[in-house]
């Protein structure tokens, strides 16, 4: 086995969600995946000798969980929120401003991290339509 596969150690961000549960999981079972960090505002009540939990309630302000954040290999950004009933100007913060936050930390933390930012399908790389959601994951 690589020796970088060896000892990846991995952020990941939704580990309560649909998407991310599936990557938190697929990674605890993973040999290659040394440890994973589940970045979350809620835990994800799951226990396993690679998880380690760190509950924040914003995640453009890592301050304070910082020195928890460094020395890791990639991050899997799953987390997201629905469209539904809110202004255009709430969804990019929580789709655009939260990811590009969080993303911009880690890299300072973690120059040679690998970033996913899990999205969805459909969005709008013209960033031109009238559909708000497809708009703004698109920029993100």
């Amino acid at each position: 086995m690589h020796p970088i596969i060896d000892r990846m150690k991995v952020i990941l961000t939704g580990a309560t969600g649909m998407v991310g549960e599936g990557v938190l999981l697929e990674c605890l079972e993973n040999a290659a995946v040394q440890r994973v960090c589940s970045v979350s505002r809620r835990s994800c009540e799951r226990t396993h000798t690679k998880l380690r939990e760190v509950l924040i309630p914003d995640f453009r302000d890592l301050g304070a969980v910082e020195t928890m954040l460094s020395g890791y290999d990639a991050c899997f950004y799953c987390a997201g929120i629905s469209s539904v009933g809110m202004s255009e100007a709430e969804y990019v913060v929580i789709t655009y401003d939260t990811p590009l936050a969080f993303a911009s930390t880690l890299s300072r933390l973690n120059p040679q991290m690998t970033f996913v930012h899990v999205s969805g399908a459909h969005t709008d790389s013209t960033e031109q339509g009238k559909v708000m959601w497809a708009r703004v994951n698109a920029r993100a």
